[in-house]
């Protein structure tokens, strides 16, 4: 009864006793072994793949871009309608 008197109830008893479980089966759980992680090196290393795979895909860009001339160039020559003309 005293603990009412001081605004303690039962539910806080409760709630404290469920936090402490709850630290001591954190506490026993098993630790991940090894060197930690390190996200910058792994963002670093991220970004090198990107802009790795962007240079690629510019120079695809740039090849297809070259075709697409070559076969205007040729419709030209052979006189045959481009995809501009028919559209």
């Amino acid at each position: 009864m005293r603990c009412c008197r001081e605004g303690l109830y039962s539910s806080h008893l409760t709630h404290w006793r469920k936090e402490v479980e709850e630290a001591e089966q954190a506490a026993l759980a098993p630790k991940p072994r090894g060197p930690k992680p390190d996200l910058a090196k792994a963002e670093s290393r991220r970004n090198e793949a990107l802009e790795r795979e962007v240079a690629r895909l510019q120079r695809k860009l740039e090849r297809a871009e070259q075709i697409i001339e070559a076969q205007k160039k040729l419709c030209e020559l052979l006189g045959l309608p481009t995809e501009e003309e028919t559209t």
